[in-house]
């Protein structure tokens, strides 16, 4: 017989006895807790070191508080938590819950001049790694926003060290800096690294920051036994040393796979199993969106939300093999490629894929799937004037809960084929989709945005004779873009296409550089 749950008497006060419960269950963990409100929406998403000492620090009324968490405590009848590895899994996962949900208390609590946000220049010919509190359209990446900025540029100096980066570009700096011979800056000045290597290092420090840090520490690991195989032992050396820092980091700094996440504390997760009655919680969740311009640069996107979390390491995207303006051909078109068998193995199954469209998107990519022999995988729209859950009758593989619907207030329209789901636009499920959807289409608007500017200026480097197709896609893939060609140093052209090719590279590049400085313009 177990021991009865002995009740801390600081807690019994203006507590409900539910909470109070709780409150003696935390754990002695990293993770992020969930406040609630009496009707069960989330009004409050925060992060801690230790859930058990964080969250009850709510409740301590000995504490002395502004009246703005005063009033947050007021409202919260209820509690959860999700228990991750590491503090830093805590603040990426904190910002991921904080965009989905926005929930109130973050809004009226948070000061504008805390948020923080990463921003890596990765395109450009000096990338850089910087904190900022203002994010822009500059063509830089973006991660965040954070509400602890001391955590996020303790985790990023860190980093540093396993991941040299350069924080900042001073004109006409031609010498590596001190940080260079701390072995913190790449030393792209004196051709120390190479900018295509530089790069790559970059592309590592982002998929740690994105919780890929096993896919990081394979690839090092596999790149150390090939330099050791090919007698390249002072570059294996290196190699060594970075994936053993890797792995001291250990959960201090760095976080785990998504995987071992306990997804049963997430809301959304839970409010879609039951509105769709799904057999279990869909650990992996694709969402699709088309872009193209009138039928030119037709592309799609795949982003993928393990357990509930976007995982940008898994985002796919794809270019149609013919250029139409019909969303119905081209969604039909990609979700054939995506549910091919080469990709299943790849790739595996989805246990539940979202269109971002309406009927006639939703039974285009159907017919795919069941074309495909995948008829067992569940599919829904979102249609986005009214934010309506599409389902297919018969074929989307989910089964409404319409008791479950009525009780978050939602309602139903039908036609012959389809069934049109109305839930309020405040659930934690309809914010779940349309994080989902937002970020399908964004990331196929920005995919689509580099094709059209690729071709635009490709014509540029169309004119330089000895450089093809393949001379071209490599230039553009080591310097970003055509700017990036034109910006690049002697040498570092040299490196990627030899002495002669950049020779005439740089001749015919000359004149277009002299234009650029005379109009201020980029090409």
């Amino acid at each position: 017989m177990s021991s009865p749950v002995v009740i801390p008497p600081r807690y019994n006060r203006g507590v409900n006895k539910r909470l109070t419960e709780k409150l003696t269950e935390l754990p002695a963990a990293p993770g992020v807790y969930f406040h609630k409100d009496a009707g069960g929406n989330i009004i409050y998403v925060g992060k801690a070191a230790i859930l058990k000492n964080r969250v009850r620090q709510y409740f301590q009324k000995s504490r002395g508080r502004d009246p703005k968490t005063e009033a947050l405590v007021a409202e919260i009848a209820d509690t959860d938590w999700m228990v991750v590895d590491s503090e830093v899994e805590a603040l990426f996962l904190e910002a991921e819950m904080i965009r989905r949900y926005m929930p109130q208390y973050n809004i009226l609590l948070r000061d504008d001049k805390a948020m923080s946000y990463i921003r890596i220049d990765y395109d450009s010919d000096y990338p850089t790694v910087s904190t900022t509190r203002r994010p822009l359209d500059d063509g830089a990446k973006y991660f965040g926003p954070y509400l602890s900025v001391s955590s996020v540029r303790q985790a990023l100096k860190l980093l540093r060290r396993i991941f040299p980066y350069a924080t900042k570009r001073t004109p006409n700096q031609k010498r590596a800096t001190l940080y260079y011979h701390l072995k913190l800056d790449p030393g792209l000045e004196e051709g120390k690294t190479s900018l295509e290597d530089y790069r790559a290092n970059l592309r590592k420090l982002i998929a740690v920051i994105e919780g890929k840090r096993t896919s990081v520490l394979r690839e090092i690991e596999q790149d150390m036994q090939k330099a050791a195989k090919n007698a390249e032992f002072e570059r294996a050396a290196k190699l060594r040393n970075q994936l053993f820092a890797l792995q001291n980091l250990n959960k201090q700094v760095v976080f785990s796979d998504k995987e071992f996440l306990d997804i049963s504390k997430d809301h959304a997760l839970n409010e879609l199993v039951d509105i769709l009655s799904l057999p279990d919680f869909p650990k992996r969740i694709e969402g699709y969106d088309i872009s193209h311009m009138q039928g030119s640069d037709v592309v799609a996107s795949m982003v993928v939300f393990t357990n509930g979390v976007s995982n940008k390491g898994e985002y796919r995207k794809f270019k149609t093999k013919k250029n139409q303006n019909n969303d119905f051909y081209n969604m039909h078109e990609t979700l054939k490629r995506r549910l091919s068998e080469k990709n299943l193995k790849v790739w595996g199954k989805p246990s539940l894929v979202l269109i971002d469209g309406g009927k006639g998107q939703l039974d285009a990519a159907i017919k795919a799937r069941d074309e495909s022999n995948c008829e067992k995988i569940s599919f829904i729209g979102l249609a986005k004037r009214e934010e309506q859950i599409v389902i297919a009758k018969d074929r989307s593989n989910v089964l409404l809960n319409t008791d479950y619907l009525h009780k978050l207030g939602g309602f139903t329209s039908e036609s012959k084929d389809f069934i049109l789901v109305n839930v309020p636009h405040n659930t934690n499920v309809i914010k779940l989709l349309q994080r989902i959807r937002d970020e399908s289409h964004r990331f196929a608007v920005s995919y689509h945005s580099v094709l059209k500017g690729n071709r635009q200026t490709s014509s540029v480097l169309d004119e330089v004779p000895t450089i093809g197709p393949a001379t071209r896609k490599k230039l553009i893939k080591t310097f970003g873009s055509v700017h990036g060609v034109m910006q690049a140093r002697d040498w570092e052209l040299e490196k990627v296409v030899g002495e002669k090719k950049a020779a005439i590279l740089k001749q015919y590049l000359r004149p277009l550089k002299k234009e650029q400085r005379r109009s201020g313009a980029k090409v």
